[in-house]
């Protein structure tokens, strides 16, 4: 069940190269997980009103969510490669983008009328 969130500063770009972005995620996400990709999700949300080190110039927040623990080794590579694909498709900066990561027990995150855990 992983889950990559994007939100940005940054106007959308079309649909196609908005749908090329969430399909490039999703794909990453799943081989850094190990998890399969048909469970993993993709968010994008765009013109969300920000500021970085007390700038409105271009910057981006991302949640990355997953059942089970993510190590540190699995963190910071998501960390280089997400940043450097939101920096190519986006134009932020690498380091005017937040990543949160989180792990969640399997009992707290529903789907298809269950849970995972």
């Amino acid at each position: 069940m992983p889950l990559i969130k994007v939100q940005t500063s940054v106007d959308s770009p079309d649909k196609v190269a908005v749908e090329g972005l969430l399909k490039s995620l999703s794909a990453q996400l799943a081989k850094h997980t190990g998890k399969p990709e048909s469970y993993v999700m993709t968010a994008f949300e765009p013109g969300v009103a920000m500021t970085f080190g007390g700038t409105v110039d271009p910057v981006c927040y991302v949640e990355i969510k997953s059942v089970g623990s993510m190590s540190p080794s699995q963190t910071k590579a998501m960390s280089q490669d997400f940043c450097q694909r939101i920096n190519e498709k986006l134009g932020v900066p690498t380091n005017r983008i937040y990543i949160e990561f989180a792990d969640a027990k399997g009992s707290m995150w529903g789907w298809n009328g269950s849970t995972f855990g």
